[in-house]
């Protein structure tokens, strides 16, 4: 059920009050932009692999097992540190602890570049390379499972809820912006490196932590907690309280935090497939080289972007036409959700047109249903303990993308096609909006207490 009929009519956005709501300051935009900047980084920096894969085969080859290896390696430590990092951040601070990730994970980055035999032997079958490449995307997840969790708490010190999806809107487009620049940056990095001796896959990993270490100078001049910024007449700042850990036990004894981590779970294990296998899908199914796939691959990402800010956009008009938090939210996600068992037709296509256009929509649906489920914690949890539930909700959802990616390797390398795979991911998000809709019949503000010293 979606909606109980006493709370339809919700209260106009104006009257909305929610606990733990900051007083509006005028900076706070650029923020959501700056936070945006660091996600589309994040995004850029996990695609680099899967774009650049056929180069690096032609130097180590290996199976498709072996490649859903680098991806677990890559989910398995971002949905750990995505709860670490959550935790973190609860304790450091939105400001100190978003900048030590992206400096770990912009290292972490640049890391996979330096990826060699070095004399070593094989590893289990493997080639040495090979292994550095998995331990490099291990720490590249470490590091960005933090991110997230902070672009949610910057989202709650600075936003009031009738704004927050449509920040997270902004901040969740960086994830397309990221994904649609980095076929054409990769292909020019390509193209045009090889400096030094060095071969140019190895460049795209090194520049693109570059980039990531440039961004920290920014985060560290630029963002200081709306607390400590400059007061004006007309939007006063109100001094946040230091954050208390709350145990993660009680945190579980909530049935919602269950069903927003068990519903990233299954959604996420969709997204990640299609985010790391698409290169992949159209270079083998429609024998194109990585010139051709990367010119049409990027149209998914954008249309990605495009749900992310659709998505948050809606909401926030829902709430601010006097609808409930619980309608805005719900609706929102259901019609996110009916985008995507269209990619089941995929196998039956012969045209790559229409393959494009039946992902585009479910990237569409995927990002603007992704926005609206990183701001349920928003919705639900106390300031004190928002980092550390948003933490619990990505572990989920690295968790989804390790079981499906696995699966999806081992069909692969054992003479299935996509066909089940992609059955199965069409499902997932209806699914979990069932399971949102049931567990969680109305969304509201949970009591939460922080702990006391």
């Amino acid at each position: 059920m979606i909606e109980n009929p006493d709370d339809m009519r919700g209260q106009p956005a104006t009257n909305l009050k929610h606990p733990d709501d900051p007083a509006p300051h005028p900076g706070r935009w650029a923020i959501a932009i700056m936070v945006s900047a660091a996600i589309v980084l994040s995004y850029l920096d996990r695609l680099t692999l899967p774009w650049t894969l056929s180069e690096i085969q032609k130097d180590y080859p290996f199976s498709d097992q072996v490649k859903a290896l680098f991806d677990s390696a890559f989910l398995i430590s971002y949905g750990l540190m995505y709860l670490g990092g959550g935790r973190l951040l609860d304790r450091l601070g939105t400001r100190r602890g978003f900048l030590i990730v992206m400096i770990f994970w912009s290292l972490a980055c640049a890391s996979q570049g330096l990826a060699g035999n070095f004399g070593m032997p094989a590893i289990g079958g493997m080639a040495f390379a090979l292994c550095m490449l998995v331990v490099s995307r291990f720490l590249l997840g470490a590091g960005e499972g933090g991110g997230f969790p902070a672009a949610t708490r910057a989202v709650t010190e600075w936003f009031p809820v009738n704004e927050r999806s449509t920040a997270m809107g902004i901040i969740n487009a960086g994830t397309a912006v990221g994904a649609v620049a980095a076929p054409p940056l990769i292909m020019l990095v390509l193209n045009h490196t090889g400096w030094f001796g060095i071969a140019p896959w190895r460049w795209v990993f090194i520049i693109c932590g570059a980039m990531g270490l440039l961004w920290t100078l920014w985060w560290f001049i630029a963002y200081h907690p709306p607390e400590e910024a400059v007061e004006t007449d007309d939007s006063p700042v109100v001094a946040a309280s230091k954050p208390a850990a709350v145990p993660i036990k009680a945190l579980l004894r909530h049935k919602e935090v269950w069903a927003v981590v068990g519903a990233k779970f299954l959604t996420d294990a969709a997204w990640y497939f299609y985010m790391f296998w698409l290169p992949k899908f159209l270079m083998e199914m429609f024998d194109m080289k990585f010139s051709s796939a990367s010119g049409v691959g990027w149209i998914p990402y954008a249309a990605a972007g495009v749900g992310c800010l659709v998505g948050g956009c809606f909401s926030s008009a829902l709430l601010k036409r006097g609808a409930s938090v619980n309608m805005a939210r719900k609706l929102t996600l259901g019609l996110s959700a009916a985008f995507m068992p269209w990619v089941m037709l995929v196998p039956q296509l012969d045209s790559v047109t229409w393959v494009i256009v039946v992902f585009s929509l479910a990237f569409f649906g995927q990002q603007s249903w992704s926005t609206l489920v990183m701001i349920l914690p928003t919705d639900m949890i106390p300031r004190h303990s928002v980092g550390t539930v948003a933490g619990m909700v990505g572990l989920g959802g690295a968790l989804g993308g390790v079981v499906l990616g696995q699966t999806a390797g081992y069909l692969r390398d054992h003479g299935f096609s996509y066909t089940p795979i992609l059955i199965v991911a069409g499902s997932l998000h209806i699914i979990a909006f069932i399971l949102i809709c049931v567990v969680v019949p109305r969304i509201r503000q949970l009591d939460i207490q922080p702990q006391t010293s």
